[in-house]
């Protein structure tokens, strides 16, 4: 089970090391605001997902659902303990980079929608409220 275990852990290291560079890569489009280039990034982006979502399956169902690190302590083999470890390394640099994206997506919407809503105003006398703002 160990051999088989730390044989899943690999495969799903290397595929969260594709997903870490694809994220990089959204980075680089959403800095240079390529939209056309965005759109097939989020097509690589679900690929990616998919093909980690079926490892991490293919983990759980080896382990019958128990915690890693339960495991681990169980099992006391250090090249196991060290491609988690290594794992978790990963996984934390790919939530930086997950929200570190999203911030800058959510930046550029707000920015769309000001600039919106400054060429398409509504209707009604517009009045400013104590902090300069429009309403």
């Amino acid at each position: 089970m160990t051999a088989e275990l730390n044989k899943i852990i690999l495969e799903e290291h290397k595929a969260l090391k594709v997903l870490l560079e694809v994220l990089d890569e959204q980075f680089e489009y959403l800095t240079k605001r390529d939209v056309f280039s965005l759109d097939k990034v989020s097509h690589k982006l679900h690929e990616c997902s998919v093909e980690v979502a079926h490892l991490e399956m293919e983990r759980r169902k080896l382990t019958d659902g128990e915690a890693m690190s339960k495991i681990i302590e169980q099992v006391k083999d250090e090249e196991l303990e060290n491609n988690y470890r290594n794992i978790v390394k990963l996984l934390e640099e790919i939530q930086l980079q997950k929200e570190t994206n999203d911030m800058l997506i959510r930046q550029g919407l707000g920015f769309t929608t000001q600039m919106l809503n400054v060429l398409s105003p509504d209707k009604g006398p517009k009045t400013y409220n104590s902090y300069g703002k429009r309403r």
